[in-house]
């Protein structure tokens, strides 16, 4: 019997360039190859966003690596890059845009496909310092260090 699988696709880079606040998960609106693509973790995440258009979130520049059908094709899949609109409820999304002009981002963190649908988790986040960035680079390796060193006294 097969396990259902619990696929995430993660934006790692969004937790090294913004400090992350409140997360919302929404659904996202796709075609079928899209929804194939995403279910087979054929998405990219890193340097998408979320931008408010008309009182509607839209999903930019994440890339769905879509599967062709043409035989004669030199390549398999195509890169599909457009804006695709986001379902989210309309307190959210008041919220978010409230948010966004204070100086906030929308960020995507991460692509979750192991239901019947596929949720988006976006989160609202401050871009960080190059500062901020070495800090976090340097508390990473703190903490592998220190789970080096308790690892070779067991």
């Amino acid at each position: 019997m097969k396990k259902p699988s619990t696929n995430q696709i993660i934006n790692r880079r969004a937790r090294f360039d913004y400090s992350l606040g409140q997360e919302i998960i929404t659904g996202i609106s796709l075609t079928g190859p899209e929804v194939r693509a995403a279910r087979d973790a054929h998405v990219q995440l890193k340097g998408s966003f979320v931008t408010i258009r008309d009182n509607e979130l839209w999903l930019n520049n994440a890339s769905f690596s879509i599967k062709n059908n043409d035989k004669n094709a030199k390549s398999n899949r195509t890169i599909d890059t457009r804006a695709r609109k986001l379902l989210a409820k309309r307190k959210e999304i008041d919220k978010l845009q409230s948010e966004k002009t204070s100086g906030m981002s929308i960020v995507p963190i991460k692509l979750l496909n192991g239901g019947k649908y596929i949720k988006l988790v976006i989160a609202l986040g401050k871009g960080k310092k190059e500062y901020d960035k070495r800090e976090t680079i340097k508390r990473r390796d703190q903490n592998r260090e220190t789970l080096r060193t308790l690892k070779n006294y067991r």
